[in-house]
């Protein structure tokens, strides 16, 4: 059985960083979905697509699909690159494009 590990990015939706700093663990999809004929839902008999699981390190994350006998792959965050910003340079005498209203 395959597992993924990852830290989940911040959602667009909120500027604060919750939940970015532990790791997950979700398992990738045994079967395919299959459409249901009657009321045209999708499902899957493999249930554990719906599981995820949280450690508070990668290395946690790793112990436990090795104990489990599970492969799994490591996906590495990127670093954020912060630039500092100023109001102030809205309106610097060097700047190299116009400023408009």
């Amino acid at each position: 059985m395959q597992v993924r590990i990852f830290q989940l990015p911040k959602t667009a939706m909120q500027s604060g960083r919750g939940n970015t700093r532990r790791w997950v663990l979700e398992f990738e999809p045994a079967a395919p979905r299959s459409i249901e004929p009657l009321m045209g839902w999708t499902s899957s008999p493999d249930t554990r697509q719906q599981l995820r699981l949280w450690f508070e390190t990668a290395e946690e994350a790793v112990a436990y699909a090795e104990k489990h006998g599970y492969m799994y792959s490591v996906e590495r965050p990127r670093e954020r690159t912060l630039r500092p910003k100023a109001y102030a340079d809205n309106f610097r005498v060097d700047r190299l494009n116009r400023w408009t209203h």
